[in-house]
């Protein structure tokens, strides 16, 4: 079966197995998925990630987080640019989350990065997801 936004497919079967408490998910691997899962770990939001080698497609398998009162560290992700209508943002319009507790998913032309490394770096691109 085909998916027409596979990012989206992502974000959404974290937010499933979230809301399931599972300790683990399966996503279908792509290099944008794999730069999102990095920035995931590396802000603390998923403890790590895995690719796995299947036979007819790789998969990352993403362990989530959780906090000791077993409340998940994601709680929340919204995917903003989708095939029907891209949102392109500059430097200046790179969002703020919550007062800094959430970050915004930028593809620019040197990669996959938050919007806060976007902004340092000054420059703009594709505005992906919000993860909070």
């Amino acid at each position: 079966m085909t998916v027409t936004d596979p990012i989206a497919d992502m974000l959404t079967r974290i937010r499933n197995a979230i809301m399931a408490r599972h300790d683990t998910v399966l996503v279908p691997s792509s290099k944008t998925k794999l730069a999102i899962a990095r920035i995931l770990k590396k802000e603390g939001f998923i403890t790590d990630y895995v690719v796995l080698k299947g036979k007819p497609q790789r998969e990352i398998k993403i362990n989530l987080r959780y906090d000791d009162e077993n409340k998940p560290m994601l709680s929340g992700l919204e995917r903003v640019s989708k095939p029907g209508l891209r949102v392109y943002v500059g430097r200046e319009e790179i969002p703020r989350l919550y007062g800094g507790m959430g970050i915004a998913i930028v593809s620019t032309s040197s990669g996959v990065m938050s919007g806060q490394q976007a902004w340092r770096k000054r420059i703009g691109g594709e505005l992906l997801c919000y993860v909070w």
